[in-house]
């Protein structure tokens, strides 16, 4: 199974940080947030990681190499100058994943959350990991319902961790879904994952699981301080 982590971000809301390093090679505990995330999918049998990248991209291979000190595989999903969304970013990838279902997760998080729980055949179109809400998403992204679908309504949303399985059929749809959104006509598109997230949704296509360990969402200079503390143990 191989796996895509999205590190094509500008890190706008990081910034002074990410002038200089992109966001997912910032450190944390002693290691850039990325490699925390390359041990865990190597450590579950993952071989094979697509990074992709734009803002900063000469970083990353100068920083992973070609994944060897991970026991892994890596190839770049260059994107340019300007970052194709997580949509754009996943369906720009698909040439480097082939047809069987892949993990993906955001490069600017971090967790304690087990790949190996992640199904290789996700029953739908899509797998997608919840987490309790943080203060800053107080009202959640999706609803985990009693069945193991997920929808975009319900009475107890939880919030999207970042991570998830996909099929590439995922992604067959997407023009239809995305219609005239900015970005969805040029070469590379570029557009966002949620609608295509939504319309899977609709069709009953999405399953999830609620992960109740630690996660953060490294969005903020003090998030990223407070998460170093933490793995220090002085936190």
């Amino acid at each position: 199974m191989k796996a895509l982590v999205f590190a094509a971000g500008l890190g706008e809301r990081m910034r002074p940080l990410t002038d200089t390093t992109p966001k997912p090679l910032l450190r944390a505990g002693g290691k850039p947030l990325i490699a925390w995330h390359l041990e865990r999918l190597a450590a579950t049998g993952v071989r094979e990681v697509v990074v992709n990248t734009s803002w900063l991209a000469e970083q990353f291979p100068a920083a992973l190499g070609d994944g060897a000190d991970f026991g892994l595989q890596v190839a770049y999903s260059r994107e340019g100058p300007v970052p194709l969304e997580t949509g754009g970013g996943m369906w720009h990838a698909l040439a480097l994943l082939g047809d069987a279902p892949f993990i993906a997760v955001n490069g600017d998080i971090w967790t304690d959350f087990d790949f190996a729980r992640l199904p290789r055949e996700p029953a739908g179109d899509a797998h997608l990991v919840l987490v309790d809400n943080p203060a800053h998403n107080p009202g959640g992204d999706f609803a985990l319902l009693a069945d193991g679908r997920v929808q975009s309504d319900g009475a107890a949303k939880l919030t999207f961790s970042g991570i998830g399985v996909y099929r590439p059929e995922f992604l067959l749809d997407w023009r239809r879904v995305i219609g005239e959104a900015p970005g969805a006509h040029e070469t590379p598109p570029r557009f966002r994952i949620a609608p295509l997230m939504r319309a899977a949704m609709d069709r009953h296509a999405v399953s999830g699981e609620h992960h109740p360990g630690a996660w953060t969402d490294v969005g903020t200079p003090q998030r990223l301080l407070e998460l170093d503390a933490r793995l220090a143990g002085t936190g």
